[in-house]
């Protein structure tokens, strides 16, 4: 019984492709897919730091390949996803992680960064997941987790087209679901909380805002990247079978508290 249980959640052998994975949140989840027993492709615009991405996992044993595609480029995606699927194997994980941020107030916000972040946040979502969903179908399964943010249901200043992006790329889960769902595919989403990340890191740094997100964080504290591992896990495994549209925020409870 409890080989049984803990099959629900194996994820060994499958394919699994992350987007932005060079480093980061995507790193650290496809380190989690490797480590679980995936074989599984990073990719990122830039082919240098994808082949070391690749180069540190593979030291630790890990079963990983890269692949450096640009998501918001619909002819770059199709190449990409054609490479992975002949060089590697039919894809039974997609991660869309990659996301870029800029700042800036929204009146004053620059149109060629708008466009920019939405390009890549929503827009690439969708080109991975529409190149990847055709042999989806055809074998009759597929798991799409989309990485999605406490802004997709929160606004804060001067990121007003991230919020709209990952607000989108909510609403671009549910509808995969209705038009995927009768394939044996599942699109979810994790909407991850305030995690120390590179990204983040001059944040934490700032002890006016590390004070903020203490307190405006019921459970009183940053969270650390690999605890998306275990929500990453449950929807790219058998676990999430009949689980469709919904997302997951790992968020120490923001999303719960006024």
């Amino acid at each position: 019984m409890n080989g049984e249980r803990a099959g629900r959640f194996d994820v060994t052998g499958r394919t699994a492709l992350v987007t932005g994975s060079s480093r980061g949140l995507g790193l650290v989840q496809a380190r989690g897919l490797a480590e679980a027993g995936a074989r599984v492709v990073l990719n990122g615009r830039d082919p240098q730091t994808v082949e070391a991405a690749r180069e540190r996992l593979a030291s630790d044993g890990l079963d990983v390949h890269a692949v450096p595609f640009d998501v918001a480029r619909a002819d770059q995606v199709q190449d990409g996803v054609r490479f992975v699927e002949e060089r590697v194997g039919p894809i039974d994980i997609l991660v869309n992680n990659a996301g870029i941020q800029y700042r800036a107030p929204l009146e004053d916000f620059p149109e060629e960064e708008w466009r920019r972040i939405l390009d890549v946040n929503l827009t690439g979502a969708f080109l991975v997941s529409r190149a990847v969903v055709a042999t989806m179908k055809d074998r009759g399964k597929g798991k799409i987790i989309n990485i999605c943010s406490l802004q997709s249901e929160l606004g804060r200043s001067t990121i007003a087209p991230y919020a709209a992006a990952k607000g989108g790329l909510r609403m671009l889960t549910r509808a995969m679901t209705v038009d995927w769902a009768r394939y044996g595919i599942q699109a979810n989403a994790i909407g991850p909380g305030y995690l120390v990340t590179e990204m983040t890191q001059p944040l934490k740094d700032d002890p006016e805002f590390d004070r903020w997100i203490r307190g405006r964080t019921p459970a009183g504290r940053w969270g650390d990247p690999r605890e998306l591992i275990g929500a990453l896990l449950f929807f790219a495994s058998p676990a999430s079978d009949f689980v469709n549209g919904q997302i997951l925020y790992v968020d120490g409870g923001i999303t719960a508290a006024i």
